[in-house]
Parts: structure tokens; sequence; C-alpha cells
């Protein structure tokens, strides 16, 4: 059996230390920035569109029942902590759901891939791209 040296546990120690902290420290934020047919438009970690809705509120979703089926929210799990524009609201059925600027964050069901913008102007304009 070899021994390992105690400056070389101290720095495997240490290594482990940070790699268990780097995740609390340094939350990825939820959505990221990627060019489109739009421009700049905010995309989920799957790298699908991110919608805002006119008929919400700040902070405030309107869209609940069936049009949530069609606008899946851009959930947020319970650690989610707000961030450079972002926050964290509670919808009317619980689900916590990630805000930018007070726009809550929404996909789109018939986006089939990512970089798709398909549901920009939907519903007479009510729907648009998520732009930084």
């Amino acid at each position: 059996m070899k021994l390992i040296g105690t400056t070389t546990l101290r720095y495997a120690t240490l290594a482990l230390c940070l790699a268990a902290g780097a995740g609390s420290a340094f939350a990825a934020a939820p959505a990221q920035v990627a060019d489109t047919a739009k421009g700049k438009t905010l995309v989920d970690a799957a790298g699908m569109t991110l919608y805002t809705f006119v008929k919400d509120s700040d902070g405030k979703s309107a869209c609940n029942g069936p049009c949530a089926n069609n606008w899946p929210p851009l959930k947020a799990d319970a650690a989610a902590k707000a961030d450079g524009g972002y926050a964290v609201i509670t919808r009317d059925d619980g689900i916590r759901q990630w805000s930018y600027k007070g726009r809550p964050l929404y996909t789109w069901v018939n986006d089939k891939k990512p970089g798709d913008t398909t549901g920009d102007g939907f519903l007479n304009g009510a729907w648009h791209v998520a732009q930084p």
C-alpha cells in the first residue's frame, strides 16, 4: 500500500472542497443568449427560444391552464437564486417560474429545434421572443 504525503492530501482535500462549493457559489443563469432569425434572443439550456407574454403583469403570469400547456413556463427549482435581471415568481398553480426584467419566461410547443422562433407574434402579437 502506498501512502500519500501530507502536502498531496491537503491539495486533494482543497480541490474537493472547491469543486463541491463551485456549484452553489457560481450558479448558472437560467437562460443564455443565442443568435436567431429575430436577433439576439434568450434561450433555455436546450437552446429553445424563450418568450414573453404581453398579458403578464410585472412578475405575474397570466398564462395558466391550457395556455401553459402550449407555452410551458421556464421552471425554477427550489434552490434557484435571482441574479442579473432574473427573478423567480410563483405562478397561480404553485410552480416556480423564471422571469427576466419582470417578464415571466416561456417556451413554445411548436418550436421543434433550437433557434426556432415560430411563436414570435402569435395571438395577434401577444407573444414575443425574449431579448436581452
